[in-house]
């Protein structure tokens, strides 16, 4: 294990995954603090806010190894992920259902612990405490941490400051690191100071232990906890991806609610207490809050006012003249004027404001991530918006697709590729398929007449590429191409069964088969010779003739799925290349380097529609990792899937495209069907998140943009036409994985969904 010097020549022996807990609503801090945005969320103290300052301290605690991990509810989880891209830091956040106080939360990361590391130490963490003292919190914390490593569970002392009745006291049995010889509950103020007397300390509610030894415990004093907290974490979580944040199951509500003092501290003989000097405060009242708190005098004015703290919107300024010992405390919609005397006294209105004024005992709820409700978006913008558009202004009166759409509405002149026809006769038929109301018949009877005219030519050899005057400029065409070529004869086969469309891919097919390599595979034509992709769009087209009862065409599937699992996956790091030498070893240099997220998703989310079509259900294990894989390509500061990533997920090209995104959603949707409660969840929220991703490309008039770059920007351009293709594939599958959960969802009148 690595050693790193530290402060006071103590060096950092143990990994340490710090735990920082989100619970509390902090009510006697109204109206600043609310439920859904209580106070560890706002920054009280300077430009961070309490939650990012604990976490800023805490990461000190992982030069030797170790995860940081978060524990809130999950109407919190929309702070925690951007208030930790604000700082840079990433962590596993656990979400419960509903909060059960301390005992079951720290069970819960203890239990991740112990699955990633059997001897990790845990520090328990509160988010909303001041502790400026970032040095000595980090002295003390692995001081404790040594003890923690032989079997005790240290609490760390503060040492009392005024005799307060707002904290619970620990009596120690020694000096220095010592026993705990008991706790004590929150006093009166004249016992309070009795204590002090008797040299207890303050209970700051920060405890370290090793997560076995923890668990321990609680097995032997809280065994419900235990037992309730397993049953919710489920299987064993997915340990190498922080970015996904792991639901705790509904059945966690079946945990008692106990605050980890009574549950374990309280009775255990393993708990001992670091006393403690720094300054150190739980901020649960104004009163606290004013003893730590500098004023704003650039905004505030504070004339004769002594002692008074004031707080308000940056475009709110506060004057106060001749008053004493006062806070002033203003929201957008409420104000408080408080003696800091009486700040306890503050969850007294609170409790009155539910009778007055329920209105303002909470901000509005922030939007969290919901696939139902932002699927539902994206249908409803695909129905009547894109469809509508692109149906009308970009298709030509011989029936050939435009390539592309000014953000003006004009078609963009261009050469027309095969590729885009058959998306584009796919994406109609396929909406028409999940009950879009509009002319796709007719559009697809037109596209289809089109393309057999024009990129079909003698001997069934397919035309890659045409000029916009519609003559021939790429013959014959890449295996990309042909891929696609009957892709879209089988989506026009699945609507009227003419023979001649399964003759035309059957010969496409065999002209194939017979150019495939004595090692397998097929060389591409376009681009580099040896690469993963056009065998996707392959297995894609295989995948829709095969369902439409041709073995043969499954005979392939079966050829290309086996080279993807033994030559374009990478056994040792689970991603799929993309480039490939002539014995398909990757690729030399940067270009063998290269690892596209967005294909890491198109790939599983074929494997598992292969796996179901032959009943290979390991297939869907392969699948789940390529996933993983391709969520190492999220960017926490634009919320998208990056471009190009490498075998160790650094990034190599920062910028996004579209289609990533759609991928993304197919993929985790698919696997959401796939997974016990605990996995589902987590999949169906990172559906949630790819439709968030992709919602920021689409525009109120039916197109899209297609490329933003690492600055958050757009690259000015016209909207690609092949997107739609990718766009539909994505709501094709919502509509899929909501129909198998019982919600209803179709493009207008509902049509049984079939693979095409």
């Amino acid at each position: 294990m690595p050693r790193s010097p530290i402060l006071g020549g103590i060096e950092n022996t143990v990994s340490i995954y710090p735990v920082i807990m989100c619970g509390g609503a902090g009510t006697r801090l109204w109206p600043s603090s609310r439920p859904n945005r209580p106070k560890q969320f706002i920054a009280l103290h300077g430009q961070y806010s309490l939650f990012q300052n604990t976490a800023l301290r805490a990461a000190r605690l992982l030069d030797a190894g170790g995860n940081l991990i978060v524990v809130c509810g999950l109407h919190h989880e929309p702070f925690i992920v951007e208030q930790l891209a604000e700082i840079g830091l990433k962590a596993q956040v656990i979400l419960e259902p509903e909060g059960r106080d301390s005992a079951p939360a720290m069970t819960a990361a203890a239990l991740w612990t112990s699955r990633v590391d059997p001897v990790g130490v845990n520090a328990f963490i509160s988010s909303d405490h001041y502790l400026p003292d970032n040095d000595a919190f980090y002295v003390a914390t692995l001081q404790a941490a040594e003890a923690a490593r032989v079997g005790r569970i240290v609490t760390l002392g503060v040492q009392p400051t005024s005799p307060s009745s707002a904290y619970g006291y620990i009596k120690p049995a020694g000096e220095g690191l010592s026993e705990v010889e008991s706790f004590v509950e929150k006093p009166d103020e004249a016992t309070a100071q009795q204590f002090i007397d008797q040299g207890l300390l303050w209970n700051t509610g920060i405890f370290i232990a090793r997560s076995d030894v923890f668990l321990e415990e609680v097995s032997k004093f809280a065994p419900t906890v235990i037992d309730a907290v397993k049953k919710a974490l489920g299987k064993e979580p997915v340990v190498d991806a922080l970015d996904s944040p792991l639901y705790l199951a509904p059945s966690f509500a079946a945990a008692p609610k106990l605050s980890i003092d009574y549950a374990v501290m309280e009775k255990t003989r393993r708990a001992s207490v670091l006393h403690v000097d720094f300054e150190w405060s739980d901020l649960g009242a104004w009163d606290a809050v004013a003893a730590t708190m500098a004023n704003d005098q650039d905004r505030h004015l504070l004339i004769d006012s002594e002692g008074t703290i004031a707080r308000s919107p940056e475009d709110v300024v506060v004057t106060v003249l001749g008053a004493r010992n006062l806070a002033v405390v203003v929201e957008r919609d409420a104000v408080l004027v408080c003696d800091l005397n009486r700040s306890q006294d503050v969850k007294a209105v609170v409790e009155r404001l539910k009778t007055v004024s329920p209105k303002h005992l909470d901000f509005e709820k922030r939007q969290t991530l919901d696939f139902t409700f932002n699927g539902q978006q994206l249908l409803s913008w695909l129905k009547l918006r894109a469809l509508p558009v692109w149906s009308t202004l970009a298709i030509r009166d011989d029936g050939i697709f435009a390539e592309a759409m000014s953000l003006d509405g004009n078609q963009v002149e261009a050469n027309h590729r095969q590729r885009v026809q058959a998306r584009q006769l796919f994406s109609f038929i396929k909406s028409g398929r999940l009950g879009w109301a509009g002319p796709w018949q007719e559009i697809v009877t037109r596209g289809g007449k089109a393309f057999e005219r024009y990129y079909i030519g003698e001997g069934n050899q397919v035309h890659g590429l045409l000029s916009p005057a519609l003559g021939i400029l790429s013959t014959p065409a890449s295996v990309y191409d042909q891929a696609f070529s009957m892709f879209a004869l089988a989506s026009l086969n699945s609507i009227n069964g003419d023979s001649r469309y399964q003759k035309l891919a059957e010969n496409i097919r065999d002209q194939l088969i017979q150019k495939i390599l004595p090692i397998g595979g097929l060389a591409e034509t376009d681009g580099h010779a040896y690469q993963s992709n056009a065998h996707m769009h392959l297995l894609e087209a295989c995948l829709a003739w095969g369902q439409q009862g041709d073995s043969k065409w499954m005979e392939l599937a079966d050829q290309i799925v086996e080279l993807a699992c033994t030559k374009f996956i990478d056994k040792q790091k689970g991603c799929l290349r993309e480039y490939f030498e002539a014995d398909w070893s990757p690729a030399q240099g940067d270009i063998g380097r290269q690892v596209e997220p967005g294909h890491q998703f198109e790939w599983a989310w074929l494997l598992t529609c292969y796996a179901r079509q032959r009943n290979v259900p390991q297939l869907i294990e392969a699948a789940k990792k390529l996933y993983c894989v391709g969520m190492r390509g999220y960017s926490q500061q634009n919320g998208v899937m990056v471009n190009a990533i490498d075998p160790d997920g650094l990034v190599l090209d920062g910028s996004a495209r579209l289609w990533p995104q759609t991928e993304w959603i197919r993929a985790a949707l698919i696997l959401s069907e796939h997974a016990d409660d605990v996995a589902k969840r987590a999949y169906l929220r990172e559906a949630a998140m790819g439709v968030s991703a992709l919602q920021k490309y689409l525009t109120d008039d039916g197109l899209w943009r297609d490329l933003l770059l690492e600055d958050g920007t757009f690259r000015e351009e016209a909207s690609p036409a092949s997107s739609l293709y990718h766009i539909v594939g994505a709501c094709a599958q919502l509509v899929q994985t909501l129909r198998r959960m019982g919600r209803e969802a179709s493009l207008g009148r509902a049509m049984e969904p079939s693979y095409m």
